[in-house]
């Protein structure tokens, strides 16, 4: 079973999504047969920052709205991670622009290392706060997911995977897709925003039912009347006079 992911690695809610998601596929008979598929998808896709410029007065700037109201948005988003696990620290943390984090996610997909890049990702944004565009830290959190130091140097030198972080981009636009997260089970149910565990629980084991649908088996020798138990009562069937004529 596949779940697409339309995520980028400054958006809060998609790391709570995450957290989330991860609870409902634990809460699958078969956990180990989902597979997640990340998409990109960049909220600020041509912003030029410093990273020592202040997150909440440029967050508060492009809001049209003041520094204190942001802080007091950031406390509350930050509140609500706690309860999923997850430590925030917007007053360290660091603006970027994604794309470069982008092109090493889509890379590190091709040796299946995508949710431990996406995860760490996460964490050095919203709780270590390092600088997603410096391509050094990209390379150190590469190798702590399990990629070779020296190919994703090379890689990030380079301008491979721009054409797969644009494609995705396309197809969101295509799609309608104008937020993150944005989850897409079985190319059939599409799920937005950080939802409740139990949202995204229903969502996959339906979509797993019409994967494995379960089938009555049929044949002559079946008996109908076969005994069971059932509401916690274990009976067996009485035969009918007709049936206890015959033997």
């Amino acid at each position: 079973m596949k779940v697409e992911v339309w995520t980028d690695m400054i958006c809060p809610f998609c790391y709570i999504g995450k957290r989330r998601l991860e609870a409902g596929i634990e809460k699958l008979s078969h956990p180990e047969e989902v597979q997640i598929v990340y998409r990109s998808f960049e909220l600020n896709p041509h912003i030029q920052v410093d990273p020592s410029d202040d997150i909440t007065g440029i967050a508060a700037a492009k809001q049209g709205s003041t520094r204190e109201h942001m802080k007091a948005l950031q406390d509350d988003i930050s509140m609500r991670a706690e309860q999923d696990g997850l430590k925030f620290n917007y007053d360290t943390a660091k603006p970027t622009n994604t794309f470069n984090a982008h092109r090493l996610l889509q890379y590190a997909m091709q040796f299946g290392k995508g949710d431990n890049v996406m995860e760490r990702l996460y964490q050095a944004y919203f709780t270590d706060s390092l600088y997603l565009d410096d391509l050094n830290i990209l390379v150190s959190l590469a190798v702590q997911s399990g990629l070779d130091a020296d190919d994703t140097a090379a890689m990030l030198a380079s301008d491979r995977f721009r054409d797969e972080v644009r494609a995705d981009e396309l197809t969101a636009k295509r799609a309608g897709i104008r937020g993150v997260p944005y989850f897409v089970i079985n190319d059939k149910y599409a799920i937005s925003g950080a939802q409740p565990v139990d949202v995204f629980a229903e969502a996959l084991q339906q979509a797993w039912r019409e994967e494995n649908p379960i089938i009555s088996f049929k044949s002559s020798s079946v008996d109908p009347k076969a005994s069971l138990c059932e509401d916690g009562t274990c009976e067996v069937p009485l035969k009918s006079s007709n049936e206890s004529n015959d033997r």
